[in-house]
């Protein structure tokens, strides 16, 4: 079984329930639509992966139902042209639907057909996870920080920090190389005026603790004499 929520969109019920069979039997969720509109207002409610649909409707067509679902929506379209309806496929390929099938169509071809749209969706999805989870984890050498998690890793350890620590942390490490005072430190993370910033001291004398192997000689959070702090590029 998977998890797989498949929108068929077709006007002729017989053919919408065969095709339905057909994935039910492969283990995916099928929503029907008899229409465009009705398409449209499933996937406001469902989460779909996959839409088949049907480029002649009333109400509304397969190309303007593909049409409005680009304008939101990248998963995977297939649609059913009879073959009569050669310029209207061309035309729905150039609009965004990914591939098609003429009617008549064997089921294997079209279950062939998902398997595959499918299979490519999932690992453009996989991408997209590992860019969003990327984009919230700074590493330095040793030294990991989640934005996600609020969650700071040396050499794989767990490290905990109070609110404060982690922001200040997370400030340097998002700018690997560069020198920040400690007024500009304390307006950053406190979000007002530095008044007195010896406190920015204390805190980084605290995440040295617990970052550094040796806080007196440190590896990553380094004082810059008369300047002010940052985390060294490795």
């Amino acid at each position: 079984m998977n998890n797989y929520n498949i929108l068929v969109v077709e006007d002729e019920k017989d053919i919408a329930l065969a095709i339905q069979a057909y994935l039910v039997n492969q283990g995916y969720n099928v929503f029907i639509g008899y229409n465009g509109i009705e398409g449209l207002e499933i996937i406001e409610k469902e989460n779909i992966h996959l839409g088949i649909v049907d480029i002649m409707m009333p109400k509304m067509d397969g190309i303007e139902f593909t049409m409005k679902v680009r304008e939101d929506y990248d998963f995977p379209i297939i649609m059913l042209s009879a073959k009569s309806e050669e310029i209207d496929k061309i035309t729905g390929l150039n609009i965004g639907a990914d591939d098609y099938v003429t009617k008549p169509f064997k089921p294997l071809e079209l279950l062939a057909r998902v398997n595959s749209q499918l299979r490519r969706y999932s690992k453009f999805l996989n991408m997209v996870q590992k860019d969003i989870k990327n984009e919230n984890l700074f590493t330095i050498g040793g030294l990991e920080l989640d934005t996600s998690t609020k969650e700071v890793n040396v050499d794989g350890n767990f490290i905990k920090t109070t609110p404060i620590e982690f922001k200040i942390l997370t400030l340097l490490m998002k700018n690997p190389g560069r020198v920040f005072s400690a007024d500009e430190i304390y307006e950053k993370v406190w979000k007002e005026r530095a008044v007195n910033t010896d406190t920015i001291m204390v805190h980084v004398r605290n995440i040295r603790e617990k970052i550094e192997m040796n806080p007196k000689d440190p590896k990553y959070l380094k004082v810059v004499w008369g300047v002010g702090y940052k985390i060294e590029k490795q």
